[in-house]
């Protein structure tokens, strides 16, 4: 019987001192051995499984998580996300943390330009980070990174674009407020040239994100959230390649013609301009 195999295996794990993983592993050899039976697994297709793995694991470097995209692109990040969502209806919903947080981000001052290249649509975001009761956080902490307006992160392109490039981490000011320079952030691929590429292109699914910066807000006493903001009218909402869309997080990007608030903005006029109140939940 097939089932034998998976009671014995699972009584082999009673012996785990730590309670938590016994029940994670007892959870995880009962739905693969699950998923075996109902599938009529072969073992070719075990044997290109390991395959894929053992290539997931191969294209990972300092710069780059490819078993975090393959969580994305199966829906595991954004399903975990929406698990462990925060309880207070007014917080600012999170998303997916993405394969490209993998640098520290460069302390900036508030409205400091975080686009080092400059050859993107101008662009001010703006915004303020608050308890759920409405109280502004002052001295919260903004970690901020993009693509650059041609859709590449910084690691991706280490001799074309300087480290830290799009990246930024801000301090609210006394009222709780931030403020940053940037350019208009583009949709932009998933790399595709690994084992997650092969498995998109073998699921006729395109690799694409809708245009977004990515934030995380932190202030003590308070649960830190990790979302995004995503540009408005974008042809990639609806179908997102790691499912990460919240529509409370769409923003428009709005051009502005003011001479004046270009100046003391510091961006050339007319611009684009974003804001976003991050509200967080108490810890």
């Amino acid at each position: 019987m097939t089932t034998d195999v998976t009671d014995e295996a699972i009584a082999s794990l009673r012996d785990t001192a730590d309670p938590r993983l016994r029940d994670l592993l007892t959870a995880l050899v009962r739905h693969l051995h699950d998923f075996a039976r109902e599938t009529r697994l072969t073992q070719g297709e075990w044997e290109a499984a390991i395959r894929f793995l053992t290539a997931t694991g191969q294209t990972c470097t300092d710069t780059r998580q490819e078993f975090i995209l393959l969580s994305d692109v199966l829906g595991l990040s954004m399903l975990l996300e929406t698990l462990h969502g925060h309880g207070t209806p007014d917080a600012t919903e999170s998303t997916v943390l993405g394969p490209f947080h993998m640098t520290e981000s460069p302390v900036r001052e508030l409205g400091a330009d975080i686009d080092l290249v400059g050859d993107g649509e101008p662009c001010v975001v703006s915004g303020r980070v608050l308890s759920a009761d409405g109280t502004p956080l002052p001295g919260a902490t903004l970690d901020v990174w993009q693509a650059n307006a041609h859709g590449f992160y910084d690691v991706q392109q280490p001799d074309v674009q300087p480290t830290g490039n799009g990246r930024g981490l801000f301090t609210t000011d006394p009222e709780g407020r931030f403020r940053f320079r940037t350019c208009v952030p583009s949709s932009y691929p998933i790399p595709t040239d690994g084992p997650v590429g092969d498995l998109l292109r073998a699921t006729g699914r395109h690799p694409y994100r809708p245009a977004h910066i990515h934030f995380i807000a932190s202030a003590p006493g308070h649960a830190p959230v990790t979302t995004h903001i995503f540009v408005a009218g974008d042809k990639y909402l609806d179908s997102d390649a790691v499912f990460a869309v919240k529509r409370s997080l769409v923003r428009d990007f709005t051009p502005t013609d003011d001479p004046s608030l270009a100046r003391a903005w510091g961006v050339p006029n007319p611009f684009r301009h974003a804001h976003i109140d991050l509200v967080l939940e108490r810890s």
